[in-house]
């Protein structure tokens, strides 16, 4: 009994032995498992055509493309410009770019300083050299920092227009942010806002053109229309067959018939020319003989200047002191005839007293 009982302690103090049998596995039933997991191909299949321009880019390259496109890409040559600080509403980063200033795909800006175009006049033309043709919308934008703007804005505009740039000027630099962010945010937006609406029936266009002149309403451009048939006929109307028309007044006649026939640029009688031709007609000679006359007299005149030596100064002084002392003589010879004069006359009175 005690026998049994040692022997079920022993089995119960015993720690349990777990045998694992390790099972190979033949290479060749690995392969076929893979093969069996693998998706089948037809032999007829043939992968898609990779598009033309696409390339594998990472996600981080593709957002920061996607921040350039929404951007100004700014050149390095703009750095420390205090312009940079006033573009806020748009996003802007540094780039590698030509112009100073890529707005899109077909703009681009250059900037100018009115001071610094006085320091260096050619810089202008040089980089507006290194665009080429590349852009459609080349703009100059130039900040007006001097007091004396005409010569420099003559010379700007000059280079501007002979190289098919639009110029845009600002007196501050916030006008020239705005400038900047303006063109980038419309950049994709058509020109239907800044477009006039044509309208395109005959009528609509006839009451445009003929209500612009004063005191003409719809109503009298209908009457016009029906009466004439079109506005060459209008035009071509004399004021009695405008004034038989129902309902236009002699004050709208007279208004319609001026305004096709008087010229556009009004001839504004000159004052000045007037006075000047009277003046010119009183100071003519009245007779044939009296311009004979200062002819003859302004030949004789030319003729002394001919003739006559060119004085120097020491000859000039020395005529004049000659005049001079030629009129102090005269002047003492008429003092002494008149004391002689005096005596003469002393001595016949004294003479007749004594008789």
């Amino acid at each position: 009994m005690e026998d049994g009982d040692d022997n079920q302690k022993r089995k119960n103090s015993s720690p349990s032995i777990s045998l694992k049998i390790p099972i190979s596995i033949h290479p060749l039933l690995l392969r076929h498992r893979r093969s069996l997991l693998r998706p089948t191909l037809s032999p007829s299949y043939t992968p898609p055509p990779r598009q033309i321009g696409q390339s594998e880019v990472p996600a981080s390259s593709a957002s920061a493309s996607g921040v350039n496109r929404n951007a100004i890409l700014v050149s390095h040559r703009q750095k420390g410009n205090p312009l940079l600080k006033h573009i806020r509403n748009v996003r802007w980063a540094f780039a590698d770019v030509t112009c100073d200033y890529l707005l899109s795909q077909s703009a681009c800006a250059l900037y100018l300083s009115l001071r610094y175009h006085l320091l260096h006049p050619d810089y202008l033309y040089f980089r507006i050299r290194e665009l080429q043709k590349n852009f459609k919308l080349r703009v100059v934008l130039c900040h007006v920092d001097v007091e004396d703007v005409v010569k420099p804005l003559l010379e700007v505009t000059k280079t501007a227009l002979l190289h098919d740039c639009t110029l845009l000027c600002g007196w501050s630099l916030e006008e020239c942010g705005r400038y900047l962010e303006t063109i980038k945010v419309y950049e994709n937006k058509s020109a239907d806002l800044i477009q006039g609406q044509m309208d395109t029936d005959y009528q609509s266009r006839l009451n445009h053109a003929l209500t612009v002149v004063r005191h003409v309403n719809k109503t009298d451009v209908v009457t016009l229309g029906s009466t004439f048939g079109s506005l060459s006929h209008i035009m071509d109307a004399s004021m009695e067959d405008l004034a038989r028309c129902p309902g236009i007044g002699e004050r709208k006649v007279k208004r319609l018939y001026d305004t096709f026939h008087e010229p556009f640029k009004r001839v504004v009688p000159n004052h000045h020319s007037g006075t000047e031709t009277l003046i010119h007609d009183k100071a003519e000679p009245s007779s044939v003989s009296e311009r004979n006359d200062n002819d003859e007299e302004f030949q004789d005149a030319s003729k002394r200047k001919k003739k006559e030596p060119e004085l120097s100064v020491k000859s000039a002084l020395q005529d004049a002191f000659a005049k001079y002392s030629g009129r102090i003589g005269k002047k003492s010879n008429k003092l002494q005839q008149d004391e002689v004069e005096k005596e003469r006359v002393d001595a016949e009175q004294a003479n007749n007293s004594k008789e």
